[in-house]
């Protein structure tokens, strides 16, 4: 059976990876909301007919985009396509602008991807050391690579297309369901207590998050403070 899966891992650029990694994503956040601009002024949401019309104005209004990839650019309008298309369909709200001071964001990017045991080639940013080797498949067919930043640290998650054996279940198959009050509840009647391994976190993010909010909006402390609870969460609670 063939199936799509993603494997993410984390990365280690140098400086001027991480310079080009942050151009990148600077790029798609802007692509995005160009692209709502003009449909707000009144352009369909089109992926394909907005980046048609962005690359026309780049080398006359924004040359500076020539240093990332094309498709950091064409990925972000294709999901800002689909945030319309789920606004639409009364899935979620009206897109909005995404702005620097929510995060360093994301891009998606497609076409020659490579990856070796301890290093990835990614299209425009050339090879990138992983932090941990062997875990993303070499001979997997490779569809994007989506390269994300969280409480400084780099990640690229690759979608990969793969062929899995179906396995035949047995009659004696265990149904387990996941819940929150316990761990998870199986099909003959034994339950597991949830060990609630955040429970250590809870009294420091309640802390900093107290701290966060008696700080003034938009001072570098209030930054500071950010920073550090998104810390706990990506060290402790991922």
């Amino acid at each position: 059976m063939l199936i799509q899966r993603a494997y993410k891992t984390q990365l280690d650029p140098n400086n001027i990876q991480r310079t080009q990694l942050l151009k990148h994503a600077g790029c798609a956040r802007f692509a995005y909301n160009w692209g709502l601009g003009q449909v707000k002024a009144g352009e369909k949401p089109n992926a394909m007919a907005l980046h048609r019309t962005l690359n026309a104005l780049k080398k006359t209004d924004f040359p500076w985009m020539y240093d990332c990839s094309k498709a950091s650019p064409q990925e972000a309008l294709r999901d800002l396509q689909k945030a319309f298309t789920n606004f639409f369909a009364g899935r979620t709200k009206f897109p909005a602008f995404k702005k620097k001071s929510d995060g360093i964001g994301s891009f998606r990017l497609t076409g020659t991807i490579k990856v070796e045991d301890k290093k990835i080639q990614l299209p425009r940013l050339g090879w990138l050391r992983l932090k941990e080797a062997g875990y993303i498949p070499k001979d997997a067919h490779i569809l994007s690579a989506t390269v994300s930043e969280q409480a400084g640290r780099w990640y690229v998650s690759i979608l990969v297309k793969e062929e899995v054996e179906q396995v035949q279940l047995k009659d004696d198959t265990l149904g387990i369901d996941l819940g929150i009050k316990t761990l998870a509840s199986c099909s003959d009647g034994t339950s597991y207590e949830n060990p609630k391994a955040l429970a250590k976190y809870e009294e420091k993010l309640k802390r900093l998050q107290r701290k966060q909010s008696r700080q003034q909006k938009g001072s570098n402390r209030r930054k500071m403070t950010k920073a550090k609870i998104a810390q706990v969460w990506e060290s402790n609670c991922s």
